[in-house]
């Protein structure tokens, strides 16, 4: 059975990943159903010959797996960014299943790059990587023992992200593309400093006003053209009368 092109635009992206034999079988995991492209944030040792052992034939997706120094950098142009959490956490975003996800992501992947964020093994992502991520997707597992290795979970995610992609499409009339992960930050970047000029923000004491209104603007999946208007309300707030 052919690869589905959808599964071309997608992005798996290791987060400081520890051990570099996890690194390899999650790229096994990726290339048995039909992922390639795997992105490195801070990987404590790579390249590495226990990442190679582990890939078992998939070294063609280590050879070409890009190392990054930050997770925004790893997931610059993405329209979708999911993160994976065992748990809902406080503030969070909207909190979804692995297939549940799977599904969206394919259909974003249709015309635009997706991403599928994984944090460390031992502590899974941190607020500040889950804040770059506009959805969390949990594995429904069994919850008197949730603990899953790091490649286990790719696999799971790889093969979800396969079936959605194999099954029928669904036509969907939305042709507005999507805000890139980078467009949006730059639109929380520009909010944020509006916020502080009007004096609605107190740098000193920010307490939780920007993950929630990250939160709210996440549910709304920005498109390219809202955050144009969106930016041209903050500059038209920020111009001298």
């Amino acid at each position: 059975m052919n690869k589905p092109t959808s599964l071309d635009n997608v992005r798996i992206v290791l987060c400081q990943t520890s051990h570099p034999g996890n690194i390899g079988a999650a790229a096994r995991a990726m290339k048995t159903m039909g992922l390639s492209q795997l992105m490195l944030v801070r990987p404590k040792k790579f390249p590495h010959a226990e990442a190679e052992a582990m890939a078992s034939g998939a070294t063609d997706v280590l050879d070409r797996a890009v190392v990054c120094d930050s997770l925004q950098q790893a997931l610059t142009g993405c329209s979708l960014v999911v993160g994976l959490s065992a748990r809902k956490r406080e503030l969070s975003h909207e909190l979804v299943t692995a297939r549940e996800a799977a599904s969206q992501v394919v259909q974003v992947a249709a015309s635009q790059p997706v991403a599928l964020v994984f944090g460390t093994e031992m502590s899974g992502l941190s607020n500040a990587e889950l804040i770059q991520c506009q959805q969390l997707a949990m594995i429904p597992a069994n919850p008197e023992y949730s603990s899953l290795n790091l490649a286990s979970a790719v696999q799971v995610l790889s093969y979800e992200l396969r079936q959605a992609a194999l099954a029928p499409v669904l036509q969907d009339n939305a042709t507005f593309p999507l805000a890139g992960h980078d467009e949006v930050e730059g639109f929380f970047a520009h909010l944020e400093e509006t916020l502080v000029r009007i004096g609605f923000l107190d740098p000193l004491s920010p307490k939780r006003l920007m993950p929630r209104l990250r939160r709210l603007f996440a549910r709304a999946r920005l498109e390219k053209e809202e955050v144009n208007i969106l930016r041209g309300i903050l500059k038209h707030m920020q111009t001298p009368r």
